[in-house]
């Protein structure tokens, strides 16, 4: 199942739009990472198990694909955990699509699951 959220990256001083889409679908369980992410992105998906686990979510054993758009725009940092586990939760029918509509969501998550803010 498709969701989408919206997140931000800084270039400079710059801050521009990126949209997260997640995809869950039947296939080998994993986190795939798409659109031109830094390595800190990359290890956000250890990072946004734990902490679904240790806020007492049961983490979707499926094949989910994370596309950041658009992908020519380099993305960096530990601000998209929470526009992505939010996508998987969505994704996941734990929250409704509706509620991630017309808000960006920028946030690094603690593997207990409590957030963090980013610079």
């Amino acid at each position: 199942m498709l969701s989408k959220a919206l997140s931000f990256t800084l270039l400079g001083l710059s801050a521009f739009p990126v949209e997260v889409e997640v995809d869950l679908s039947r296939g080998l369980p994993g986190i795939t990472i798409v659109g031109l992410p830094d390595s800190s992105i990359k290890e956000s998906k250890e990072r946004i198990r734990s902490a679904l686990i240790n806020s007492g979510l049961n983490f979707p054993l499926k094949k989910i694909i994370v596309n950041l758009s658009p992908a020519d725009l380099k993305k960096e940092g530990t601000g998209f955990d929470l526009a992505i586990a939010l996508g998987i939760l969505s994704g996941e029918g734990l929250i409704e699509k509706e509620s991630l509509k017309n808000r960006a969501f920028v946030g690094e998550l603690s593997l207990d699951g409590s957030l963090k803010g980013v610079r």
